[in-house]
């Protein structure tokens, strides 16, 4: 059993920027693939980005690609999304999510284990 929990989120102005963190219980942390979701009002929740099990590989989606870097500490059991250059449309919802596949947790239902979500708001 993994639980996640996010935090830093929060309100920044377009152009800003954040980092939210997902920490993770229990000692199979670097056993999972982690990957990160967001969810505006009234759109479906969306695959941001993901990072390998050792943290040596990461894919993203088209829309946060040169903008979003994710990272993780497997001796922190945490996993980081820094947000560069944020725009109105970045508002969402934010969920880290673990699973078994790094090639396939882009998928939410390939993903095992989800944390509570995180706030962020950016503002025009």
């Amino acid at each position: 059993q993994v639980q996640l929990v996010e935090s830093g989120g929060g309100l920044v102005q377009a152009g800003g920027s954040l980092r939210l963190s997902c920490a993770a219980s229990g000692r199979t942390f670097s056993s999972y693939a982690m990957g990160w979701f967001r969810q505006a009002p009234g759109k479906e929740r969306e695959f941001v980005g993901a990072i390998s099990k050792s943290g040596s590989s990461t894919y993203y989606a088209d829309s946060v690609k040169g903008r979003f870097t994710i990272s993780r500490d497997n001796a922190k059991n945490t996993v980081y999304l820094q947000m560069n250059s944020l725009k109105p449309e970045d508002t969402a919802v934010y969920y880290c999510a673990a699973g078994g596949s790094y090639y396939a947790i882009n998928k939410a239902p390939n993903t095992d284990y989800w944390g509570q979500g995180t706030q962020v708001t950016v503002s025009s």
